[in-house]
C-alpha cells in the first residue's frame, strides 16, 4: 500500500530505526536548524521535535535525508522505475477498434490509476481559517545572517494561466509579516513562468503553499519533469496510485487532500521587495535581490499537523539525497533522447546544477560533444555549468575513476569546450552576472584517429583470467 501522508511516513521511519523524537524544548530560531545540520553531516536520522518553544506544533526535519528513507517513502529501491514508467506511457499506442481496446484495457487502467482524484474534503480541510497568519507556524531561521524566518520545504502550487496544467515547485519564502512573504521563484522555474504570463495578462496569480505531503508528492514538486506534464499526475506515476485532491477555500486551486497545512494566497507581480540574504545549498549566502510578494488569504490544516522543514548549506545535506533520486529516475528519459548514454551522475558536492558526469557507448567522432550539447538543451540541465563525458567502462559514481579518465583520456586544448554567455543557476556564486555565465565541457572519452588522435591507443592494464580465477578459487585460504 502506498504511504498516504506524513504521519504514516513517520510511523514507517520509526519502525525502521530512521527517526528520533526530541522531547526537550527547542527554539525555531537557529537551534533546530543547527541540530538538523549536525545530524545530517553525521549521517543521522530524521528528527521529530515534539516541544517547540512558543508553538503547539511538532517540527519534522531530515525526513528525506538518506537513500534508505527515500526508499521507504517512495516504496522502491530502483528509482529508474519512475522515469521508465513515463517512457512507457509515451510509447503506448492508443488502440483503435473494439477488440484492440479490450486487449489494451489492463495497460490503460494502470495509466488511469495514476491520475489525481478530486474529493469534496480531506484531512487538510479539518480546520479552515480566513483570518490567516504565518505567526502560528514554527517557521525556522536557519543561519545567523539570514534575513529572517524562511519556509524551506513549501510545495508551491500554481496553474498555467492559459493551459491549466498544474505545477508544484519548492521555492523558499522569506516571512515579512503575519500575512506577507517573498516568493523566491527564479526566472528559469515554472512557477516564475506562470507568474510572468499572469503579469502580461494584468493579473495576480493564485498560489498555494503546501507543507507536509506524502513522499511521492514532495519528490514530484522538486523533480524537473518534462514541460506540460501535470505534477499531480507525475506524483501518481511515481507512487502507482493517483493522489487525492481538494479545492482551496479562498483561491481556485486544487491541493493534496492528505497534506498537513495549506497556505492559500496570491503572488502580486507588481509588489516587488528585497529578499535575502539566505544561507543556501551552495554553501554561501545568496545576496539581497528583488522578488514578488505572496499575500496570505486563508489556511487549511489538520487538527494536529506536523510542520515539515529542511535545512540547506554547504553539501552534503538532505537535498543531496533527493537529488540522487532525481538523477536515477530521469536516466530513462535522458536515454530516450540520447540512446548512447549509459549512466548519469550529479555529485552532491556540486549542488545539482554545478557538475554532471555522463558515460556513453561511443561509436563515432565528436559524439561526446554531441551529448553535451543535447543535454544542455534539456530542461533544467540547461543550467548545469560543467559536464564531463566518459566512456562506458568508467563508473560515473566513482569520482576517482572519473578523475582517472579525465587525466588519461582528455587533452586540455583538444577536449575542453567553453561556451560563454549561457543561462546559469541564479544561485551560482561564481557567475560574473546573475543568471548569465559560461559552460565547461570535458570530453574524457578515448579519442580515435577520426578525432585527430595520431598515436596508437595504449593497452589498458588488466589481470588475465587465469590468474583471476586462481586467486578467486583460493581466496579464503589466504586468511585475508
Amino acid at each position: 500500500m502506498a504511504i498516504e501522508d506524513i504521519h504514516e511516513f513517520v510511523t514507517e521511519l520509526e519502525k525502521k530505526g530512521e527517526l528520533k523524537r526530541v522531547k526537550t524544548e527547542v527554539d525555531s530560531n537557529l537551534e533546530i536548524a543547527e541540530i538538523l545540520r549536525r545530524e545530517m553531516y553525521s549521517n543521522g536520522p530524521a528528527v521529530l521535535f515534539e516541544n517547540v518553544k512558543n508553538y503547539d506544533m511538532p517540527v519534522l526535519g531530515n525526513a528525506f535525508g538518506s537513500m534508505k528513507r527515500l526508499e521507504i517513502g517512495l516504496e522502491m529501491t530502483d528509482f529508474t522505475e519512475i522515469g521508465q514508467r513515463i517512457v512507457d506511457m509515451t510509447k503506448m499506442d492508443m488502440p483503435s477498434g473494439f477488440l484492440n481496446k479490450i486487449k489494451k484495457l489492463p495497460e490503460l487502467s494502470k495509466m488511469a490509476e495514476s491520475f489525481p482524484k478530486l474529493e469534496s474534503s480531506g484531512p487538510v480541510t479539518e480546520i479552515t481559517s480566513n483570518d490567516a497568519s504565518f505567526d502560528k507556524l514554527p517557521i525556522l531561521k536557519s543561519w545567523p545572517n539570514d534575513a529572517g524566518r524562511f519556509i524551506t520545504l513549501g510545495l508551491v502550487a500554481t496553474k498555467h494561466p492559459e493551459t491549466g496544467v498544474r505545477n508544484l515547485g519548492v521555492y523558499r519564502m522569506q516571512i515579512i509579516d503575519s500575512t506577507h512573504a517573498m516568493m523566491h521563484w527564479q526566472k528559469h522555474k515554472r512557477g516564475a513562468q506562470h507568474g510572468e504570463i499572469s503579469k502580461e495578462r494584468g493579473e495576480k496569480i493564485s498560489a498555494a503553499v503546501i507543507i507536509g505531503c506524502e513522499p511521492a508528492t514532495v519528490f514530484s514538486s522538486i523533480a524537473p519533469v518534462p514541460e506540460g506534464l501535470d505534477k499531480y499526475l507525475f506524483a501518481g506515476i511515481t507512487r502507482k496510485k493517483g493522489i487525492k485532491t481538494v479545492k482551496c477555500k479562498t483561491i481556485d486551486l486544487e491541493v493534496p487532500a492528505n497534506a498537513e497545512i495549506v497556505l492559500e494566497g496570491y503572488v502580486d507581480p507588481h509588489d516587488i521587495r528585497d529578499e535575502g540574504p539566505f544561507g543556501d545549498h551552495t554553501g554561501y549566502y545568496t545576496p539581497i535581490e528583488p522578488y514578488p510578494t505572496f499575500t496570505l488569504t486563508g489556511i487549511m490544516r489538520r487538527k494536529n499537523p506536523i510542520y515539515v522543514t529542511t535545512v540547506v548549506g554547504k553539501p552534503i545535506l538532505e537535498d543531496a539525497y533527493i537529488g540522487k533520486v532525481i538523477e536515477q529516475s530521469f536516466l530513462p528519459l535522458i536515454r530516450m533522447f540520447h540512446p548512447e548514454v549509459v549512466d548519469f551522475s550529479m555529485p552532491a558536492s556540486g549542488w545539482f546544477q554545478g557538475f554532471a558526469i555522463i558515460s556513453i557507448k561511443k561509436r563515432y567522432p565528436g559524439q561526446a560533444k554531441k551529448v553535451m550539447m543535447g543535454l544542455w538543451g534539456m530542461g533544467q540541465l540547461a543550467l548545469t555549468k560543467m559536464f564531463v563525458v566518459v566512456d562506458e567502462d568508467i563508473n560515473v559514481h566513482d569520482i576517482n575513476d572519473v578523475i582517472w579518465a579525465i587525466t588519461t583520456r582528455a587533452d586540455a586544448a583538444r577536449d575542453t569546450t567553453i561556451i560563454n554567455n549561457t543561462p546559469t543557476d541564479t544561485l551560482d556564486p561564481a557567475s560574473p552576472m546573475v543568471n548569465l555565465g559560461s559552460k565547461l565541457g570535458i570530453d574524457a572519452t578515448q579519442k580515435i584517429r577520426e578525432e585527430g588522435y595520431q598515436r596508437e591507443i595504449q593497452q589498458l592494464v588488466k589481470v588475465d583470467n587465469e590468474t583471476k580465477n586462481l586467486v578467486d578459487s583460493k581466496w579464503s585460504s589466504y586468511g585475508l
